[in-house]
């Protein structure tokens, strides 16, 4: 998925505080719910306007940066 069909970091939208596209629903919500211990099922529930693919999108590019931030160049 396209990260620019993910998340969106605009200043006029909670003062750009990276949030899903086409919501205003932080991103860090989802990292605050996992972190809780709370499933992405749970996240969803919560937050309908989260498609199921952002959401795995958005952790599979936090998990992406991690990895390839570990890795020497």
């Amino acid at each position: 998925m396209n990260p620019k069909s993910v998340v969106s970091i605009d200043n006029d939208v909670m003062g750009g505080t990276p949030v899903f596209v086409g919501t205003r629903v932080p991103v860090q919500s989802l990292l605050d719910y996992l972190e809780g211990g709370e499933t992405v099922d749970e996240f969803l529930r919560q937050f309908p306007s989260v498609d199921r693919k952002q959401a795995v999108a958005a952790l599979q590019m936090a998990r992406d940066s991690i990895i390839s931030s570990a890795r020497p160049s």
